[in-house]
């Protein structure tokens, strides 16, 4: 593996799976209802902040990455690098994708995000799951954890949160996963980077089945997992 390469290479091969992202796309927009104002944590360049019907000036965006935040800017969203930027404590909604497994101290992370949250706003979060699950391209990434609903539950009800649903999604996705990683441990020197072709497979052939069966087993497996809370409308 490259010293230079970071990740990004499978950054750009995700945005073919047009499948994949079309769905999360379709969570942001379901969970974000009648919201007028919002906060994409981990926006990147802003493939899920399109998401959603509302005004560019109306989205806070919170990215790290100084090109990506160029892009959201030219765009017309107001982008900061840090969600300690944001000054607003009256946000309607905020989300975030595959973003809270980055951060070391999540629990701080998901803290901010309440405290940006007007009473009553709602919340999505989105991320990897299972610790099992870790294959090479989590360390290239820098993932620090990979969730469960408890886990993922735990943090967010921790900053104060109410959970209205927690739910794992892409079954299959759990099977190719856990074959990925078991295929890391007989490579001299797995290096986590996508298959462009395989993703594209996947995409358009297992994971519109994979959607289907989610909704059977989103209590017991998946992929990912993602949760849906509302900050109360009485503070703790």
């Amino acid at each position: 593996m490259s010293e230079q390469y970071t990740g990004s290479e499978n950054l750009e091969v995700m945005l073919d799976a047009v499948n994949y992202n079309g769905y999360l796309r379709q969570l942001v927009r379901e969970h974000a209802a009648d919201s007028r104002t919002a906060l994409d944590f981990g926006a990147g360049i802003g493939t899920f902040t399109t998401a959603i019907d509302l005004p560019a000036g109306e989205i806070v965006c919170v990215e790290p990455d100084r090109r990506a935040r160029q892009q959201l800017s030219d765009q017309g969203y107001q982008v900061v690098a840090n969600i300690e930027e944001v000054s607003r404590r009256d946000l309607d909604y905020i989300f975030s994708l595959n973003v809270l497994e980055h951060i070391e101290d999540d629990a701080a992370a998901m803290e901010a995000i309440f405290r940006r949250l007007r009473p009553g706003g709602r919340l999505f979060i989105y991320v990897p799951a299972f610790d099992h699950l870790r294959t090479s391209m989590d360390d290239l990434v820098g993932h620090y954890r990979r969730y469960t609903r408890r886990s993922l539950t735990q943090v967010v009800a921790g900053a104060g949160f109410v959970v209205e649903k927690s739910a794992y999604t892409d079954f299959l996705g759990y099977f190719a996963t856990l074959l990925f990683s078991l295929m890391d441990r007989f490579r001299s020197s797995p290096d986590g980077r996508l298959s462009k072709p395989l993703l594209i497979f996947y995409d358009r052939v297992c994971f519109p089945f994979s959607r289907l069966l989610s909704v059977i087993f989103q209590r017991l497996a998946g992929k990912n997992v993602y949760i849906v809370a509302r900050k109360p409308v009485t503070d703790p």
